[in-house]
């Protein structure tokens, strides 16, 4: 008779164990949503409002969106949660996502690269700027000493107008995203 007691009591711990796994009691490991500090794997289609693409991590859709490079590795973007690698609207909207959830996001100016900021641009003679030739609109000017980028926005024969700001800056971003994996 205890033998029979002993193997009704695994099987009730058996099936309340398997009741209480399968109702979702138990953590299931990646298949809980991210948490601040998961390590992830996105897919990633950054997009701005008229559905202009300037990033992605799928090299199909930079192929069609005229965005491709050779010199790049398209494979999912890797990154910390909440540690401040990415712009806190991607980092806030992956939380909760879980493996193989795709999910739009559409993140404002201020939880993205900020406002445009007029005070950041600024006129420079070129002749303090110590360049061997003359920059040309549009390009991108680096300085040395702090890793800035400038945009330079206007030449003339005495003066080089720069703008600071980041290039995104201002502007409302959406990005599909696929949730790849969950370490």
């Amino acid at each position: 008779m205890r033998a029979g007691r002993g193997a009704t009591f695994i099987i009730s711990i058996l099936l309340l164990g398997s009741i209480l796994f399968g109702s979702g009691c138990a953590d299931s490991g990646n298949n809980s949503g991210v948490k601040t500090g998961n390590t992830i794997q996105v897919d990633y289609t950054g997009k701005l409002e008229n559905g202009t693409v300037f990033d992605t991590s799928v090299e199909e859709i930079a192929k069609q969106a005229g965005i491709y490079t050779e010199q790049r590795n398209y494979v999912p973007l890797t990154l910390k949660v909440g540690s401040g690698q990415l712009i806190p609207g991607f980092d806030e909207g992956v939380i909760g996502m879980k493996v193989g959830e795709e999910k739009t996001l559409t993140i404002p100016p201020e939880k993205a690269y900020g406002e445009y900021d007029k005070a950041r641009i600024q006129a420079v003679p070129l002749a303090d700027l110590n360049l061997s030739v003359k920059p040309k609109v549009g390009q991108i000017l680096s300085s040395s000493m702090n890793g800035n980028r400038f945009k330079v926005i206007d030449v003339n024969e005495t003066y080089v107008t720069l703008d600071s700001n980041q290039e995104l800056a201002g502007k409302t971003l959406i990005f599909d995203i696929k949730l790849i994996s969950i370490e």
